[in-house]
């Protein structure tokens, strides 16, 4: 069974940094893609970022220019580098991994954005 592990949350103040890490329990190649995905209390899970195993991103409107997703398959690991957050960051964020055959969800990590 593949687990994706997340780490790197927590509170941050309005125009401050994080990075979240995802670290599967496999080689990242193996995906055909992987992603970030958030969601903030009584809210629907949205998108933020997708990358592709060739390396197309897809960035959600509301954090192009500010988050930055990459790939370290040496290490297996995917990063997410938030700059500039704001209040309205504030959510769970989860990392997914899809094959050919399955969907993998890490457990989630909880960013606080104050202001």
């Amino acid at each position: 069974q593949v687990q994706l592990v997340e780490s790197g949350g927590g509170l941050v103040q309005a125009g401050g940094s994080l990075r979240l890490s995802c670290t599967a329990s496999t080689s990242i190649s193996s995906f055909n893609s992987m992603g970030w995905y958030r969601q903030a209390p009584g809210k629907e899970r949205e998108l933020v970022v997708i990358i592709s195993s060739g390396g197309r991103t897809n960035y959600a409107d509301s954090v192009k220019g500010r988050f930055t997703i990459s790939r370290d398959n040496a290490e297996n690991t995917m990063y997410l580098q938030m700059n500039s957050l704001k209040p309205e960051d504030t959510a769970v964020y989860r990392c997914n991994a899809a094959s050919m055959w399955n969907i993998y969800w890490g457990q989630g990590t909880q960013v606080t954005v104050s202001t």
